[in-house]
């Protein structure tokens, strides 16, 4: 009997070692360009973007998104994109072995944890069956409750790694910034339009005397395919990304709920962007596409929603919250990550006044591309080139105008008061008008029109769109549509595709698994997928 216990007490003591041994505890504003020779063209400076089908992807100075044949640059220039593809696949085969490595820890756990529950009820009939029968009722009962105790730690310790996000909890949180925005779906990601400008602060105000680099902000077109995704199915890490000064320092880490992007809290150089004062009251300022983003967590939302509700989402994924948990109780105690597992197995952050402001590690798996980006998201295009600072400068204000097409920011340097007048119209001609001590200096750029976001700018799904899957996207060869079950296809009615405009360009009765679209001019389409109960819509990009 004591050499049955003994073992017991052994088996789980080990359980408990083994456990705890799997226990866890940017700013692209100064990028150095590339100058590529292509045959035709005169050179072009820009930074690698992607390469897709021998198609080659340059973001230029304006921050536009340019293309071209693969063999129409310098032979120099094919080895050094080429080599950044091996590069990219190199290390989007490392994230995937990381998630391979995760769900293996997962199943050797799980079997464990299995094995080791065998033989505690191993352990106990034995005991058991030992003691007289009035001890025996009372241990039965007890028994029964630490097994069923263990069974659903087994069961909480398969939900930690993986979790699928409600669509409508997702859109509850965007729901009190909207018309200003707007959301839909697919199978994959949730999708958030927006032109990056907030409508419940004032910007810029408060950005010190060394911290300006003379960006004002202007409306940008996250929409459409450029909408801002966040996964669906968020995957948790084996070994978490550290968001610093080499990490995702180019791009967004997240997307506020009013529609905001927000960028890592360090610079290039290293620095705290907030405690280096180039940050205005609300945490944010504009980059070199003059677009607007935080660098801190946007606290200040709860002024305009819930506190139960989150203020952003990772784009990895999971929630931020700020000083309380969903249930509207205080914030428990978070983890090196700047977060912790809520009740219902699923991980969220939460934001902070002080750094790191809001997440620490990136948690959910994500794919970091070589100019250190997290990839898919949406992109800024700005309209005319990049400033440098005004060193000694301080705004004071940025107000709209009447018309709510411009702005007025001024600042004061050197004792005097002056400005940046500036407007925009729905052709798309950008006005800048500078008033400095000097006198008056305009120029203009002639780009494309402003987005306007409303409910018909995206898509609206009736349901989550499961069960049909739309790929590759982009294409510029076929569209491929997989259904997953035979009722889905016996309920099948038609597929039609519309160009933006509304213009049908395709239709078919018959389900096609794949349809060809080469022929199709560059551009957004809307892809209808008809069943009798449902509509499932999704936007390609043809290019």
């Amino acid at each position: 009997m004591k050499t049955v216990i003994k073992n017991s007490l052994l088996v789980i003591f080990f359980n408990l070692i083994i456990s705890s041994s799997f226990a866890h505890d940017s700013n692209y504003e100064n990028i150095i360009l590339k100058t590529w020779e292509i045959k035709g063209q005169k050179n072009v400076s820009g930074s690698f973007y992607m390469i897709n089908k021998n198609t080659v992807f340059i973001e230029n100075e304006n921050n536009q998104i340019i293309h071209f044949p693969l063999n129409s640059f310098s032979k120099r220039d094919q080895n050094f994109i080429l080599d950044k593809k091996t590069k990219i696949q190199r290390l989007n085969n490392q994230i995937l072995s990381q998630n391979t490595f995760a769900k293996e820890i997962k199943r050797t756990n799980t079997n464990l944890l299995y094995f080791i529950v065998f033989l505690i009820v191993f352990a106990c009939i034995t005991i058991l069956s030992k003691l007289k029968n009035k001890a025996k009722i009372v241990y039965s009962f007890l028994f029964l409750g630490f097994c069923f105790s263990i069974l659903s730690f087994v069961k909480k310790t398969k939900q930690l790694k993986y979790s699928l996000t409600s669509t409508s909890f997702i859109d509850s949180a965007f729901v009190p910034f909207k018309p200003d925005i707007n959301t839909f779906w697919d199978a994959n990601y949730f999708y958030v339009e927006s032109n990056g400008i907030p409508t419940t602060h004032e910007m810029m105000v408060g950005i010190s005397n060394h911290g300006w680099q003379q960006q004002v902000p202007i409306p940008q077109c996250y929409t459409g395919s450029n909408a801002w995704s966040i996964p669906l199915n968020p995957v948790i890490s084996s070994s978490p990304i550290p968001v610093n000064a080499n990490h995702f320092s180019r791009g967004a880490i997240a997307i506020a709920v009013n529609g905001v992007a927000i960028f890592n809290p360090y610079t290039n150089t290293g620095v705290d962007a907030f405690l280096d004062g180039q940050l205005d009251n609300y945490g944010g300022h504009c980059g070199r596409a003059d677009d607007y983003h935080y660098h801190t967590a946007p606290l200040h939302l709860y002024n305009h929603t819930s506190d139960t509700l989150p203020i952003a989402f990772g784009l990895d994924g999971f929630a931020v919250y700020g000083a309380t948990e969903p249930d509207g109780t205080a914030m428990q105690t978070l983890d090196a990550n700047h977060g912790h597992l809520w009740n219902n197995g699923v991980y969220h952050y939460h934001g902070s006044a002080g750094a790191p402001y809001m997440i620490a590690n990136m948690v959910g798996v994500v794919t970091e591309d070589t100019t250190h980006q997290i990839i898919p998201q949406a992109a800024a295009h700005g309209i005319r080139p990049p400033l440098t600072p005004l060193s000694g400068a301080l705004i004071t204000s940025c107000t709209p105008n009447s018309t709510n097409n411009g702005y007025n920011l001024t600042y004061t340097l050197n004792g005097s008061t002056d400005s940046v007048v500036y407007n925009w119209t729905s052709q798309g001609l950008y006005t800048y008008n500078f008033y400095t001590s000097t006198g008056l200096t305009t120029q203009t750029y002639n780009k494309t029109a402003p987005c306007t976001i409303n409910a018909t700018s995206g898509l609206l799904k009736k349901g989550d769109n499961k069960g049909v899957s739309i790929f590759p996207n982009p294409t510029n060869d076929v569209i491929k549509i997989q259904i997953s079950t035979a009722q889905m296809l016996n309920d099948f009615l038609s597929i039609n595709i519309y160009t933006s405009t509304g213009e049908l360009v395709y239709n078919s009765n018959q389900f096609k698994s794949t349809i060809d679209v080469k022929d199709f001019k560059n551009g957004v389409y809307i892809l209808k997928v008809k069943f009798k109960n449902y509509e499932n819509v999704s936007k390609v990009q043809v290019y």
